[in-house]
């Protein structure tokens, strides 16, 4: 019978993405895997073929998980609040980053290390084999764009990330001018800022699909644009994942920690400091369209 590995990684959508590899890893070792995530993000943890099965966790509240741990492993933090979570399961072993607080074996934390690579070197130092390449995903079902859209996404988790909505709208109605069909995505809470720049921009209401497109579909839908444009949230890992052409803004965290990997040039990235906002309205028009 296989080992379960129950892994805590209850973060957002880019978090999953950057995980992936690792997941797999585990995946070819011959562990069940049980994912400790938020429930939203069930249907692409399904697409990863990585995960057994989703552990609805909020953040770094209670992991409701009962019965023996054989192994957990942490793909959540450095610690040590995450290395407690798990601890307090009980596992016969916590595979996680050193902590001076907490009696864990294991390397070294890099803070300047990439998210992908920082969760391989993790397992590779366990024993295991991660390919930090192995970031695909197959295409769900779903909604397909026309051919040639351009997908603008102006939302984002962390507002130190945005871009100005004025700006994304200047974009897209740029990219329309030139013959592009442009629709805008989001969350449903993000449904206002998207009709705000779709309006801007002169795109028509049925242009606006935030709040309308489930995650799965949200996959497809990136899976089948001719070009994404976004600020460094999660949707910019759809693209990596899919092979979707992108331009993604950076700031305030560099594209060499959560950026596309190097050596994918459909993948454009801008980044000029700390504040996102440094990037101009012409400097994302050209890498659109050069």
């Amino acid at each position: 019978m296989a080992v379960t590995a129950l892994v805590l990684r209850a973060l957002g959508l880019g978090d999953l993405l950057t995980a992936v590899p690792a997941l797999r890893a585990l995946r070819r070792a011959g562990l069940r895997t049980v994912l400790a995530a938020p429930a939203w993000l069930g249907e692409v943890a399904a697409l990863t073929g990585a995960v057994d099965r989703l552990l609805p966790t909020a953040g770094l509240g209670r992991i409701a998980w009962r019965g023996p741990v054989e192994l957990a492993v942490n793909l959540h933090g450095k610690g040590p609040i995450s290395h407690e979570q798990l601890l307090a399961l009980g596992p016969r072993r916590l595979w996680a980053y050193a902590h001076p607080a907490v009696p864990v074996t294991g390397p070294g934390w890099d803070e300047d290390e990439h998210e992908v690579a920082r969760w391989c070197r993790l397992l590779a130092w366990y024993g295991l084999r991660p390919d930090p390449e192995d970031l695909a995903l197959p295409v769900p079902p779903g909604p397909r764009p026309a051919p040639g859209t351009v997908i603008v996404h102006p939302g984002g988790k962390d507002p130190a990330r945005r871009w100005p909505p004025e700006r994304f709208a200047a974009v897209a109605r740029a990219l329309r001018r030139r013959g592009h069909p442009v629709v805008v995505t989001g969350s449903a809470a993000e449904r206002p800022l998207a009709a705000q720049v779709a309006a801007a921009a002169g795109l028509p209401r049925d242009a606006v699909l935030a709040g309308r497109t489930p995650l799965r579909d949200l996959c497809a839908l990136v899976a089948g644009a001719r070009l994404l444009i976004a600020a460094d949230t999660g949707v910019a890992h759809l693209a990596t994942a899919y092979g979707t052409p992108s331009v993604v803004i950076f700031g305030p965290v560099p594209p060499s920690r959560w950026g596309p990997p190097p050596g994918r040039p459909r993948h454009r990235v801008l980044h000029r400091g700390p504040d996102p906002r440094a990037v101009t309205v012409e400097e994302v028009i050209a890498a659109a369209t050069g």
